[in-house]
């Protein structure tokens, strides 16, 4: 099975820059997409950015100029940089890849959370 771990989650202040991280481990054989997601207390999930496989991106309007997606395609691990950190971005961020493992089966993988806070 194909587990995601995050990282790079905490404390920033408005204006900041914060890196978060998300390494797949697992028998892969390729990774089409990956995708960030936030949470923030009651509010529904929303897709932050994406990146496919083919190398185009996307970005909520809530983000774009502020957020860059990337990935690291030989580590099995996405990045998301954020700048000019707002209080609004304060959620719990959550990473999602789809693709196939090696025995070609579809996976739909989701990272465990990490939390940032975007405070003065």
């Amino acid at each position: 099975q194909v587990q995601l771990v995050e990282s790079g989650g905490g404390l920033a202040q408005p204006g900041g820059s914060l890196t978060l991280s998300c390494a797949a481990s697992g028998s892969i054989f390729m990774i089409n997409g990956m995708r960030w997601y936030r949470q923030a207390p009651g509010k529904e999930r929303e897709l932050v950015a994406l990146s496919t496989s083919g190398g185009s991106t996307e970005y909520a309007d809530s983000v774009k100029g502020r957020f860059t997606i990337s990935r690291d395609n030989a580590m099995n691990t996405a990045y998301l940089q954020m700048t000019s950190l707002k209080p609004e971005d304060t959620a719990d961020y959550y990473c999602n890849f789809v693709g196939y493992e090696a025995n070609y089966k579809v996976f739909d993988a989701w990272g465990q959370g990490t939390q940032v806070t975007v405070s003065s």
